[in-house]
């Protein structure tokens, strides 16, 4: 709550154009009193807020010029967040505040443990993450209260984990994370502790290799939906932009000369990258990528592989294996590409490109890695 009353009384006594002098032979009292009102160094006794009102013709709550903050679970958090955004260390003071008034309210508990963990790892203060821990901890006894999806105890359980390393309680937090690893949702963090705060690279090495790997798969799934996005709006230019950098990044994960089955992703993408290209009118840069992609195809359908530890910086993981819908080899799969945009002059250039012969289309005939 904010209180304006003495600018309040400023204002309205010299829209009246009245000196301070005036106005307190008015209302009875020395200039000095009125003086420490406007200053802010005194507030007026009940009785003379009144008779200042009744004297501006006003209500005294207007004269007081108060404004009172939304209370409100949804108004208190979205400030909270505010304060953790901002780095602003008072959010502290109005989390406790917030607790006091909703002690059993999820959304409060679980945002105060967000800013006591977010500025207790950043100032290395024990306390706030200590206090963090509590109210970590009595957010799970209130998750039946949640309606956000992407919260539950296992998430919870991570933010404690890593408020243990916080807390150079590395074994506590590692343990934790271990234990509601599921789906493989924390192997990326467990590595990366494991590796670098506890000197343990051979047990972190399988933990990074599935995170890599399923980073990888995501990255798939998102550039696709990017591409389909971008592409639904008309910005062709920026789904095929996408398209070039995944193509970038999959390529960085070759092992030397060695096909992998990114390979085979990179020329799907390269054919898409065309339509984006032939869908902006440049006919001659869609050629260029239905080009690249069939000579990456060529390159993969030579020698395939679908084993993940054929792929940098992954190693063999016990189950996995690696599928796809859009055919046996990868020109396949650029053709599935090509008959899935129905567009007969596309096609027309997929089939003058998909004749050439080798030397026609860029190919390597020494079994070098293809240029894309």
């Amino acid at each position: 709550m904010t209180i304006r009353l003495s600018e309040n009384i400023r204002s309205l006594r010299k829209q009246r154009k009245l000196t301070q002098e005036q106005l307190a032979e008015v209302l009875g009292v020395t200039t000095g009193a009125v003086y420490k009102w406007e200053s802010g160094l005194s507030l007026p006794e009940l009785s003379m807020l009144m008779e200042l009102a009744d004297f501006f013709d006003t209500s005294v709550d207007v004269l007081l010029g108060y404004t009172m903050k939304d209370n409100h679970v949804d108004a208190i958090v979205r400030r909270l967040q505010e304060y953790r955004r901002r780095k602003d260390l008072e959010g502290l003071a109005e989390a406790e505040k917030a607790l006091k008034r909703y002690p059993h309210s999820f959304l409060i508990v679980k945002e105060s443990a967000a800013i006591f963990r977010a500025f207790g790892i950043e100032c290395k203060d024990k306390a706030m993450l200590h206090r963090a821990l509590e109210l970590l901890e009595r957010s799970r006894l209130l998750l039946d209260q949640n309606t956000d999806p992407e919260i539950n105890d296992q998430t919870i359980c991570a933010k404690i984990a890593e408020t243990y390393l916080g807390l150079d309680e590395s074994d506590k937090g590692i343990a934790l994370l271990k234990q509601n690893n599921a789906g493989g949702l924390y192997n990326g963090k467990i590595g990366h502790i494991l590796a670098q705060q506890c000197n343990r690279t051979e047990e972190a090495a399988p933990y990074l290799s599935e995170a890599m790997a399923k980073i990888t798969a995501d990255l798939c799934d998102t550039i696709i939906g990017y591409m389909n996005v971008f592409a639904k709006r008309g910005d062709f230019a920026s789904a095929a932009a996408i398209l070039t950098w995944g193509v970038t990044v999959f390529t960085g994960l070759r092992k030397g000369n060695k096909p992998n089955f990114l390979d085979k992703v990179s020329s799907i993408f390269l054919a898409a990258t065309a339509q984006m290209q032939f869908e902006t009118g440049d006919t001659n840069a869609a050629r260029e990528s239905l080009i690249k992609a069939k000579t990456l195809a060529a390159f993969f359908d030579a020698s395939p592989s679908y084993d993940e530890s054929d792929v940098r910086f992954i190693d063999r993981i016990e189950g996995a294996s690696v599928h796809d819908d859009m055919g046996a080899t990868a020109t396949d799969a650029i053709q599935s590409v090509v008959d899935e945009y129905e567009k007969e002059a596309f096609t027309a250039l997929w089939e003058s490109v998909a004749k050439q012969n080798s030397t026609g289309c860029g190919e390597d005939q020494s079994g070098a890695q293809p240029t894309v």
